[in-house]
């Protein structure tokens, strides 16, 4: 038999008393609970991290496909854009 997901759960987690005072001051400051704001932080956190996944995905995806530039003909490119960058800044 299938079960719904729950809608939340309870996560625990030691903290000590440094980072306590700060998650109390900025939940107050925005006027919610501390644990509201642990929860929020905690998505904002996985939330990135799964961007950062995705981003580096890409990059693995594109190697895959053989959509790539060989090391030589990007070191080329940028030693050309340097030595532009040094001759107008030598004028």
């Amino acid at each position: 038999m299938n079960h719904p997901a729950p809608v939340s759960s309870t996560i625990t987690a030691e903290i000590d008393t440094a980072t306590l005072t700060l998650l109390e001051q900025a939940s107050e400051r925005r006027g919610i609970s501390p644990a509201e704001f642990a929860a929020q932080a905690i998505r904002r956190a996985a939330e990135s991290d799964a961007d950062f996944d995705a981003f580096i995905q890409v990059g693995i995806d594109a190697i895959e496909r053989g959509d790539v530039v060989p090391h030589d003909q990007v070191m080329a490119e940028l030693d050309t854009m340097i030595e532009r960058h040094r001759a107008r800044c030598s004028t």
